[in-house]
């Protein structure tokens, strides 16, 4: 529930000067003061990027597949006898947690980046064992998803904040359960480059998040302003001198209307509590990377990112933008350049959807 915290939290959040919609120069870049809001902060909310039918489609797939996921972590069917959605797919696409808990916090966890344990609240007697945390490689789940991704403006974005040449991350959603969504714990999600002598704010990339319901101060992610300029955070000694509470005086909460998209850093410091509140929040996150960063790194595998792998992933965005065209032909569409001369290659059909987008995420870049 809405307590003197989220209160504060919101009136600081709408101080910071770093929401609106996108709006770009006349050369086609991202207007100054949104860049250096976001560089300043680590985020920033562009208002009102997804509308009508759009919106529509996306949350119409987002909850068929809510119902067609498995009953279960230990399940290969959904709630009504089917064979859940993803089955086809070589790495699972639902992962699930106990309600109101902290699955990651103070474990080893995606290399130890959740120190510290975040609070968890008695889950209501009727709430079941188990809810869904995540969805996993939602590009292969529905074809709104891909369009999406595939977005001329935000793909501008990423074009400049990462270069011309950025690569893809990996992408899922976030499932906030109305009173029953499980937390993140406070956390930064870069892993290997905090050493790097070149370190700056951007090394890690960053995240879009795009909002299906939007979001309110009790289910949102909190984000800690400024924190990505400051390398790695020693997080649970922060936790330990705010007396072992969660709840950092600093953090405020990503504030978000139905198909808004914010872009968030890697590199801040951020993460959610249980929702409580009485309202679900879904959020697509998909992100990308400097080539710089990726290539020839050892991160979620054993083998170095190659020019052959990060090739493979990026195709995802060739295709995405021309499911993107098909889908809304009189919207001006982007133009990748890593894969500009491959352009036949990367038409979208059933047959790229089979040979290229099938199994994608096992080529995500994660660093």
């Amino acid at each position: 529930m809405t307590d003197n915290y989220h209160i504060d939290g919101e009136r600081r959040a709408f101080e910071l000067g770093n929401r609106g919609p996108i709006e770009f120069n006349v050369d086609g870049t991202l207007r100054q003061d949104i860049v250096d809001a976001y560089w300043r902060t680590g985020f920033y909310v562009f208002e009102g990027v997804v509308a009508g039918d759009e919106l529509d489609e996306l949350i119409t797939e987002f909850e068929r597949a809510l119902e067609r996921a498995p009953s279960s972590s230990d399940s290969s069917t959904d709630a009504k006898g089917r064979p859940a959605l993803g089955a086809e797919f070589e790495r699972p696409s639902f992962r699930f947690a106990k309600p109101l808990s902290d699955p990651h916090g103070g474990t080893p966890s995606t290399h130890g980046r959740y120190p510290a344990k975040m609070s968890e609240p008695e889950p209501p007697p009727d709430a079941p064992a188990e809810v869904i945390h995540q969805m996993s490689g939602i590009l292969h789940l529905g074809d709104s998803f891909l369009r999406l991704y595939g977005h001329p403006q935000l793909l501008a974005i990423a074009e400049q904040i990462n270069g011309p040449d950025f690569t893809p991350f990996t992408d899922t959603i976030w499932v906030k359960e109305a009173g029953l969504g499980a937390s993140v714990a406070w956390h930064q999600d870069g892993t290997t480059h905090w050493d790097n002598p070149d370190l700056d704010p951007g090394t890690h990339g960053f995240n879009f998040m795009m909002q299906l319901y939007g979001s309110n101060a009790c289910n949102a992610l909190w984000v800690v302003p400024g924190t990505h300029r400051v390398g790695k955070i020693d997080i649970k000694a922060r936790v330990e001198a705010n007396d072992g509470s969660d709840r950092l005086p600093d953090a405020v909460p990503m504030l978000c209307c139905p198909g808004d998209v914010a872009i968030c850093s890697r590199q801040v410091l951020h993460g959610s509590f249980a929702n409580t509140s009485p309202a679900m929040r879904a959020t697509f996150v998909f992100g990308f990377h400097r080539r710089a960063s990726i290539l020839g790194v050892s991160a979620w595998g054993k083998e170095p990112y190659d020019e052959a792998r990060i090739h493979a992933r990026s195709r995802v965005i060739a295709l995405a933008v021309d499911a993107r065209q098909q889908r809304f032909p009189d919207e001006p569409h982007y133009i990748y350049q890593p894969l500009a001369d491959e352009v036949e290659d990367n038409r979208w059909s059933d047959d790229t959807r089979e040979h290229v987008l099938k199994n994608y995420n096992l080529n995500d870049l994660g660093i």
